[in-house]
């Protein structure tokens, strides 16, 4: 848990600061889908599957 939680926060601050240069290229997309992919395996997976299905449902009752 310890080491997916650092991979999550290197991660996280590697594509904030990509973000910030505006230096998205093939490297940006690796760093994105790594933090996706490791933040899916902490325990803010569940809260954040909430909110995209609240977010989904509330996008269909417009």
């Amino acid at each position: 848990m310890a080491v997916t939680i650092s991979l999550v926060l290197l991660f996280g601050l590697v594509l904030f600061f990509l973000l910030r240069s505006k230096e998205l290229g093939p490297g940006g997309a690796f760093t994105a889908a790594g933090f996706g992919f490791f933040l899916a395996s902490t325990g803010a997976a569940g809260p954040i599957n909430r909110l995209a299905q609240s977010l989904i449902q509330a996008a269909q009752n417009l």
